[in-house]
């Protein structure tokens, strides 16, 4: 059977389990789309820019665990694209790019042909872990595996390929392996070796007080992890880890993991060892690195690169997380002996860290305990980058679902909207959560009507103080209290969610949010709900922003 490129590249789709793709058809991309159509296997949601559809397919990816797929425009629609894919590539996301290029003749000439854009595929190797050209028909299928392959191997992350419009119209073969029992040629887990696991179980043996630093990269590690809890074992987990145990587990800080909270950098000072498991300790959370950690730690991870990237490590242990942890809780069983106080002292500093942290946030101080039970447990948690979410989103609000947390790790601000209607999509029936700031909620607007258009179950918490709050607060800290540039006029919200056919909903009391949570998560569909912040109080800085001495401010 003789087809085209573009029927190729849907086969192949449809091959490796893609059911939901993220995108926007254009002119250089409209064979690969008229394949998916015609075979109507997949289903296409079409966003309103390829930076919303980037994220959706960041996001989708992450609350599945399946590759994300993204097709985006060449060209000015690639440079669109690429934040969605350098934050997929910040959280390890699998997620495949395909796009576009100029006919094969006119690459890299510098002709001015339609979306003609020097060294596309050199942009996006910079911001994906890697990024291929499809240049004859009979390499697709291959050039294409390879992608794949490399998106869904350890550690994570996207690929992009970009394939010519005269390559994609071309006549070719449905390759052999298609509707056969074909799979991805994806490396085994990395297997760690008996001297690595000698010497760990040695470590491990002689700790009394010993502590879990989980990450990312240990997501599929849960029943593994929680067997390691079950010895005994302490928890903190990164931002982008929360949930892999369940946060209400006794035994588990969660996103309490130490920065700006002095009870739990005072009770590291008593563990006598602390595994690192498939995390970074990255800089945003630790505050480059100057989070004082307990002196013992030992690193497991399958990325040779990380031994010592941020932390120095007494050992490092390469191999696959559940491996690793799997094979260390088989070999410490009824062997490990642990300080009878620990547990009891873990427990009591779980409790004191949680009311030294709300200590801090002033009105906004019981925002998260309001919040917790009128969410259902298995909600959809996403944020984006806001001051709320820097404190009680990231920390209080419990996480109980591996899957279940979503927010940009890379730290960028704007992108909780598209990510919010990506992980909706993934939700499977499931509510889906969103905290956002006023700021952010509108560089990526025009997703919202997305959300309508997929007619999705979204409650969108907008956290309103007209303007960037966290800006205000770095210059009340570093630069004598002169709030410059931070201040945005924001929309009517009520007029802007019915513009979109959506439900309102304002907080003006802070003892009011929980309340009106509850009522508006009662109904299906999508809600805008605004916390007016001018009403219920400003919310305080927070570490490391929080200034020295009072600045006289800039403004009168």
């Amino acid at each position: 059977m003789t087809t085209n490129v573009g029927d190729v590249i849907a086969c192949f789709l449809e091959q490796v389990g893609i059911k939901t793709g993220f995108g926007i058809i254009s002119v250089h991309n409209i064979p690969m789309f008229d394949a998916v159509a015609r075979r109507d296997r997949i289903r296409m949601v079409m966003t309103r820019g390829e930076a919303g559809a980037s994220h959706m397919a960041d996001a989708f990816a992450r609350v599945t665990g399946s590759l994300g797929l993204l097709v985006s425009s060449t060209g000015p629609g690639v440079a669109n694209a690429i934040s969605g894919l350098v934050e997929a590539r910040f959280a390890g996301t699998a997620v495949l790019h395909l796009t576009g290029q100029v006919p094969s003749k006119l690459i890299d000439r510098n002709t001015g042909t339609t979306h003609d854009m020097p060294d596309q595929l050199g942009l996006m190797r910079a911001a994906c872990k890697s990024a291929y050209r499809i240049r004859t028909p009979a390499e697709a299928w291959g050039v294409l595996t390879r992608a794949a392959t490399d998106a869904l191997t350890a550690p994570r992350g996207p690929v992009s390929v970009e394939i010519p419009i005269d390559v994609q119209k071309m006549a070719a073969p449905l390759p052999q392996q298609f509707g056969k029992d074909f799979r991805l040629p994806i490396p085994a887990p990395l297997v760690p070796t008996d001297a690595q696991m000698d010497a760990l179980v040695e470590q491990v043996l002689s700790a009394k007080r010993p502590m879990l630093w989980v990450g990312n990269g240990a997501r599929h590690a849960y029943a593994e992890i929680q067997g390691l809890m079950s010895l005994g074992f302490g928890m903190v987990s990164s931002h982008a880890a929360r949930g892999i145990v369940p946060e209400d587990h006794p035994m588990n800080l969660g996103g309490l993991n130490g920065t700006g909270v002095r009870s739990v950098q005072d009770f590291y000072r008593t563990v006598d060892l602390m595994l690192v498991v498939g995390s970074r300790l990255r800089g945003q959370e630790t505050v480059d690195n100057s989070t004082i950690l307990p002196d013992k730690r030992i690193q497991i991870d399958v990325d040779p690169a990380a031994n010592g990237r941020t932390y120095s490590s007494a050992m490092f242990v390469l191999g696959d997380s559940r491996l690793v942890i799997g094979r260390l809780v088989e070999r410490l069983k009824d062997r490990l002996q642990l300080d009878p106080a620990f547990a009891k002292d873990f427990k009591a500093l779980r409790l004191r860290a949680r009311e030294e942290f709300k200590s801090t946030l002033g009105p906004y101080a019981s925002f998260a305990e309001q919040l917790r039970p009128v969410v259902p447990r298995d909600a959809l948690w996403v944020r984006d980058i806001t001051v709320a979410n820097s404190t009680w989103g990231n920390r209080l609000f419990e996480v109980y679902g591996a899957r279940d947390a979503v927010h940009p790790v890379g730290a960028g601000i704007g992108q909780g909207l598209p990510l919010a209607v990506g992980a909706a999509i993934a939700a499977g029936g499931r509510k889906t959560v969103v905290l956002h700031g006023d700021a952010g909620f509108m560089m990526n607007i025009s997703e919202l009507w997305t959300a309508v258009q997929e007619q999705l179950d979204i409650l969108f918490i907008v956290m309103n103080d007209a303007g960037y709050g966290v800006i205000r607060h770095m210059q009340d800290a570093s630069f004598g209290g002169r709030r410059v540039y931070g201040d945005l006029m924001p929309p009517d919200f009520a007029k802007l969610a019915a513009a979109a056919s959506a439900r309102y909903a304002c907080v003006k009391s802070a003892d009011a949010f929980g309340l009106t949570v509850r009522e508006q998560l009662q109904m299906p569909g999508i809600c805008i709900l605004e916390v007016d912040m001018h009403a219920v109080g400003e919310a305080p800085p927070y570490f490391p922003y929080v200034p020295t001495k009072k600045a006289d401010s800039y403004r009168q």
